[in-house]
């Protein structure tokens, strides 16, 4: 169903090519239209999840369409930081950014695949959206398009602020993925599937007798 949130995730979607284009082009005030396209992707994130709920217009295509954004602009955006020699000579060390560009990705496709498997265990809610992981969210975002934009503001150095905000970011990374795994562990150990039909819960594995 494409209502109106729908219509902003998939609007966030068309800004990642934008994005990649933008970045390789020579125009004036390239790093401000980059931080700002950026930023309204980040916008139209809460933007969307917030009509989602205020017109009850929540809906299985939002719910996998917005998560998928979320992480195509960043991690486009990430490649595009971590794959510039003129930014790579800017930050404190560039293994040490790597690193952390490596963190955030990898912490996403990690935290996906969880969520499937808890899906199929019937536990998804287990490794639901945390108020952690929101933070981590919102630091994520602030310093991607501090890092975008790059130039000093009256003195201020935009782009080392970015920086050592982006590394706090991946702390909250590994923390709020340690937190996503110590829920879903013991449902994973357990190993119970839930019957889509009967909503009854099936041992995956035998258990042993008493």
């Amino acid at each position: 169903m494409l209502n109106l949130p729908n219509l902003l995730t998939l609007f966030r979607i068309a800004l990642v090519p934008v994005l990649v284009i933008v970045y390789f082009l020579e125009i004036p005030h390239r790093e401000t239209v980059l931080a700002g396209i950026f930023l309204l992707a980040a916008m139209t994130d809460w933007l969307d999840g917030f009509l989602a709920r205020r017109l009850g217009a929540v809906s299985d295509l939002g719910a996998f369409l917005d998560p998928v954004a979320d992480k195509l602009i960043v991690a486009c955006a990430l490649v595009l930081l971590a794959s510039d020699p003129d930014m790579l000579e800017r930050v404190i060390h560039p293994a040490v950014f790597s690193v952390a560009v490596c963190v955030i990705i990898g912490r996403e496709i990690a935290i996906s695949a969880l969520r499937e498997w808890m899906s199929e265990l019937g536990s998804r809610g287990l490794v639901s959206v945390s108020l952690l992981g929101k933070l981590k969210t919102v630091f994520q975002m602030v310093s991607i398009v501090l890092l975008l934009y790059a130039e000093p503001v009256n003195g201020i150095p935009v782009f080392r602020i970015g920086e050592i905000v982006f590394y706090v970011t991946a702390l909250l990374t590994l923390w709020s993925m340690w937190v996503y795994l110590q829920s879903a562990l013991p449902i994973l150990a357990r190993g119970t599937v839930v019957d889509q039909d009967s909503g009854q819960a099936i041992e995956e594995h035998a258990q042993k007798k008493e």
